[in-house]
């Protein structure tokens, strides 16, 4: 077993590890355990009632956090002419085509999200081994390869996150700040749950959400009562 410092140990003594708390109260404890010398982020992970093996059972999305994550995101848009503009105008860090993929190729990363219209998908799918291995190749379902880039670069930069099934079973994703009230994290991890329960795969049965917990990137975490968003 993974051996903890006397600051986690001392934070771990404020949860129940065999209890389950009601969302509120687990966001509270959470917060208080939270110890770092940073603002830490407050994930949370969801193990679901579904086969991950499955393709019919995957689980995957995206979903706009009312208050955000309290992290803006450098946006880069590959387009060309009007949507270039465009992608400007709606507060693009970086926009380009075949000048910001030659960059890119030789080391560039300064950037968190990629968005791509749909023409540029083929100039775009040359780097797709370099953006694919860290996660940042535009998708459609992911809304990322689109037209309106607009809409796109203000929803990302307003708090939108993806989701998506792990190995596991499991969706992590962050939901906010220690910093944010617990109010408004509680309203993150509302609209997340939501947006994981529309996307619940016709293919499953039983339980769907079977476990909730939160936690702060370097604290214990507290599990959810996951039986009020049935």
């Amino acid at each position: 077993m993974a051996k903890h410092g006397k600051k986690y140990s001392e934070a771990a003594k404020l949860i129940n590890g065999e209890a389950t708390y009601e969302a509120a109260e687990a966001i509270e404890l959470v917060k208080k355990a939270a110890t770092a010398k940073f603002d830490e982020t407050v994930e949370v992970a969801v193990r679901l009632g579904v086969d991950p093996k499955k393709q019919d059972q995957a689980v995957r999305g995206v979903v706009v956090l009312p208050h955000g994550t309290g992290k803006t995101k450098r946006v880069l848009v590959f387009a060309k002419g009007e949507k270039a503009k465009e992608a400007e105008a709606a507060g693009a860090d970086y926009v380009g085509d075949a000048d910001v993929i030659n960059k890119i190729q030789q080391g560039w990363f300064e950037f968190d999200v990629c968005v791509a219209t749909p023409d540029m998908m083929a100039e775009v799918g040359k780097l797709g081994r370099i953006l694919g291995g860290k996660g940042l190749m535009p998708n459609p379902k992911a809304g990322t390869v689109t037209f309106d880039v607009t809409k796109a670069v203000q929803e990302i930069k307003a708090g939108k996150i993806e989701y998506r099934l792990d190995r596991a079973g499991q969706i992590h994703a962050p939901i906010g700040k220690v910093s944010f009230d617990a109010e408004k994290l509680g309203d993150n991890l509302k609209a997340l749950i939501d947006a994981l329960n529309r996307a619940k795969p016709a293919a499953a049965k039983g339980v769907y959400l079977k476990n909730i917990a939160v936690s702060s990137t370097m604290g214990p975490s507290a599990r959810v009562n996951a039986a009020t968003f049935r």
